[in-house]
């Protein structure tokens, strides 16, 4: 599996939680890991959004035809490995990641937060932290993930 995650801080303990998981499927050949542009911090709270990018691995399928009418045969067709509804239904039943609080065709949305109080303050912060997942398009190589 190639993952690129060179435009990705590395915040985000729930979306290393989400990495891990999409890294044990076989029908995924490819992910890609970046910080969205809506990431901010304030004093009083920390806000990540990261966005995941999900290649599934394309396989073949051979399918009828008619040709000229009359003439039987069959093409081969390629097909993805996996669906991003299966990839919905597999992240739900993952221990640590559940249902998603949005998801369609097209993204699965994330949101987690957490309070920290960091060790000799009185006040701590909010962490909030969104996650996106969306498909890539399968007929891309690795390297044009996105």
């Amino acid at each position: 599996m190639f993952v690129d995650s060179d435009g990705w801080s590395g915040e985000g303990e729930f979306t290393q939680v989400v990495l891990d998981r999409l890294r044990n499927v076989e029908q995924i050949t490819a992910l890609k890991v970046e910080d969205a542009p809506s990431t901010r911090s304030e004093a009083d709270y920390n806000f990540i959004a990261n966005e995941i990018f999900v290649t599934f691995a394309m396989t073949e399928r051979e399918e009828t035809v008619t040709r000229l009418l009359f003439f039987p045969g069959t093409k081969r067709v390629p097909v993805k490995a996996m669906t991003f509804e299966a990839l919905i239904r597999l992240l739900e039943e993952s221990e640590g990641i559940g249902p998603p609080d949005y998801g369609d065709e097209a993204m699965i949305q994330y949101l987690r937060t957490e309070r920290i109080v960091p060790p000799y303050q009185t006040k701590g912060y909010k962490l909030v932290e969104l996650v996106r997942i969306y498909e890539s398009d399968s007929r891309k190589s690795a390297n044009e993930i996105k």
